[in-house]
């Protein structure tokens, strides 16, 4: 076996770079999510990090590594935010030019904050990898550096001081669970965690539709998705690096996957229960524990039963050390969100939880009927947010009309009530 890009010494001598540079962030406890799996949780909050994310960790550390000249003509990278904000804010304390390529898709509020990091954007292609291959074009042109977001070895040395970070705040750690697109947090973290405590698991997540390591892991290689799909852009990946792919094949215990909804329902929890803005990819390591609590629970030797944890209200608690077990240390590796993206996964977030219901009925078209059916809603406790009222379509009859409703409700049994209480009524609801 080739040895390993990375080790332990590697990792240590990137925490060496980045004092003064990254931020040591907070590990912050969940009673809410330790309830629910049955140990002790923790969040590790990287989206608090400078630039939003970690990413600004293996960026410093690749650059700082470039000789006179190599800085001397610049550095390129692409990404579809959080790299590209780590790589231009890197650059401008190292006194390093950036050109950033970015893609359409990229999210305006990402491209802004780049480039008020000091990085030159250029905005191309329909995707990442179309991004990609213009940044290599133009590294190779220009003779500059390119600055790959994952697949180097100075990149994971650098996302593995989150590793060392953990065990110095967190010394029982059971589990470690955080993200994962190309691999370089998650082989980084490993390298560290696994060399000082090799009896901690390490538990990667990937979205469902951009999910590449579960088959390449089955493959023994890395294996290209085609057209990845998710909302989570941070983790939307088609293919693992070469490098980051052989540290994760060789010291990650298991990928797990999660849908949607349930990065939705994730950011959601992040922010009603923990109130830190999350973005869809740093929400993932939440979505897996709220998708499955029974296996962390099992990996961290929980009992299920967990202790009143202190804390004030329906707050988080400030500690969690009467929750049995060892603790499970989730990662929120981004905050980095368009308020717009945002407003859309939280209204999402809130139906996969069951409190936000639409509904289609039919009404007798007549004077009032739309406000005694608003009635009905009133009483029943559901809130409307808006309503759309179609009168003259080719489906209806001539007495007819449809009304689409959205509900804001408290939960599943809420909603069930509503449709309950519009049937009693005599609505028919067609969805």
């Amino acid at each position: 076996m080739a040895a390993r890009p990375v080790c332990l010494d590697d990792v240590r001598r990137a925490q060496r770079t980045l004092a003064g540079v990254a931020q040591r962030t907070a590990l912050e406890p969940s009673r809410h999510l330790s309830r629910l799996v049955g140990a002790p949780v923790r969040l590790k909050c990287e989206n608090l990090q400078r630039t939003g994310s970690f990413k600004v960790r293996g960026a410093y550390v690749r650059i700082a590594g470039l000789s006179a000249g190599e800085r001397a003509a610049g550095v390129v990278a692409a990404s579809t935010g959080n790299h590209g904000q780590g790589v231009a804010l890197a650059a401008s304390l190292l006194g390093v030019r950036a050109t950033v390529f970015m893609p359409e898709e990229a999210q305006l509020p990402k491209v802004a904050a780049t480039r008020g990091y000091g990085a030159q954007v250029r905005v191309c292609g329909q995707g990442l990898d179309e991004a990609l291959a213009a940044a290599r074009e133009y590294a190779r042109a220009a003779g500059a550096v390119f600055i790959h977001p994952f697949d180097h070895p100075d990149v994971i040395a650098g996302q593995g001081t989150v590793g060392l970070e953990i065990l110095e705040q967190c010394p029982r750690v059971g589990t470690v669970v955080m993200g994962v697109g190309g691999g370089g947090l998650v082989a980084g973290v490993a390298v560290a965690v696994k060399a000082l405590r090799p009896d901690v698991r390490i538990v990667g997540v990937q979205a469902a539709g951009a999910a590449a390591y579960p088959p390449s892991l089955a493959a023994g290689h890395p294996v290209t998705v085609e057209a990845p799909t998710t909302m989570a852009d941070g983790i939307r990946v088609g293919r693992p690096g070469e490098l980051t792919f052989r540290i994760v094949e060789e010291l990650v215990d298991e990928v797990r996957t999660v849908s949607e909804d349930e990065l939705s329902s994730a950011l959601l929890l992040c922010l009603e229960r923990a109130k830190l803005v999350v973005e869809p990819a740093g929400a993932s390591p939440v979505a897996a524990l709220l998708a499955d609590p029974a296996a962390f629970r099992d990996a961290a030797g929980g009992t299920g039963e967990v202790g009143e944890a202190r804390g004030d209200g329906e707050g988080e608690g400030d500690a969690e050390e009467d929750a049995e077990g060892r603790p499970v240390v989730a990662v929120l590796s981004g905050g980095n969100v368009d308020a717009l993206v945002l407003q859309r996964v939280l209204r999402h977030g809130m139906a996969a939880a069951g409190r936000y219901l639409s509904l289609r009925l039919l009404l007798t078209d007549r004077p009032g009927a739309l406000a005694a059916l608003l009635e009905v809603l009133s009483a029943a406790g559901a809130n409307v947010v808006d309503v759309s009222h179609v009168r003259t379509d080719p489906r209806l009859g001539l007495t007819e009309a449809e009304v689409e409703v959205h509900l804001e409700t408290a939960g599943p049994e809420h909603c069930a009530a509503v449709r309950a209480a519009l049937r009693a009524a005599g609505y028919p609801v067609m969805s």
